[in-house]
């Protein structure tokens, strides 16, 4: 913990808000990692418990270097003038777009070796997803087992809804205290 209590720094008046992955190595958390490992699509009960697992995960958000202006130098060679971060966004075959995120570095490598992970909490990123206009937001998209949430359950992961199991066995989305009122952590 560092002096300002591991909850951000303060420079120049500035506070810079803790992220809350101090210490994160990059690794995908035990639970997510056996969850997308057991997906089956189509089977009972594996979309489920992968959303399970997922619903409280942290997430690697990449951005990665476009490019802006390119001024021409000498003998005509073209010269990176200026350059953006930007997350990424895919268009499937039906034109709908979707969000990239990552369940570890080791996934996010596999796909792209140039992305700079964010790593967000699974809430965060389907909002995003949601506030960029896509319609989906696409778990390692290159493996090992790429998964995609859409519809609903984006919105009900960008909401801070639970997903779980009701007493009478149906699986579904509950409202939590805090839900409304925004971030509840």
């Amino acid at each position: 913990m560092d002096q300002h209590g591991g909850r951000g720094h303060d420079e120049g008046g500035k506070h810079i808000p803790d992220p809350g992955f101090a210490g994160d190595a990059g690794s995908a958390e035990e639970r997510t990692q056996a969850a997308l490992a057991g997906y089956r699509p189509g089977e009972p009960g594996s979309h489920q418990a992968v959303l399970t697992a997922l619903q409280h995960a942290r997430l690697l958000v990449p951005v990665v270097a476009i490019l802006g202006e390119v001024e021409h130098g000498q003998e005509g060679h073209a010269q990176e003038k200026t350059s953006d971060m930007a997350t990424v966004m895919i268009t499937g075959a039906d034109g709908r777009q979707g969000l990239l995120a990552f369940t570890s570095m080791q996934s996010l490598v596999a796909w792209r070796t140039d992305g700079r992970p964010v790593p967000v909490t699974m809430r965060h990123a389907a909002a995003a997803a949601l506030s960029e206009g896509a319609a989906a937001l696409i778990i390692d998209l290159a493996g090992p087992v790429p998964y995609v949430i859409e519809h609903d359950d984006l919105v009900s992961l960008s909401a801070g809804h639970t997903f779980g199991r009701l007493a009478d066995g149906r699986w579904a989305w509950v409202e939590t205290p805090g839900d409304a009122g925004g971030e509840g952590t």
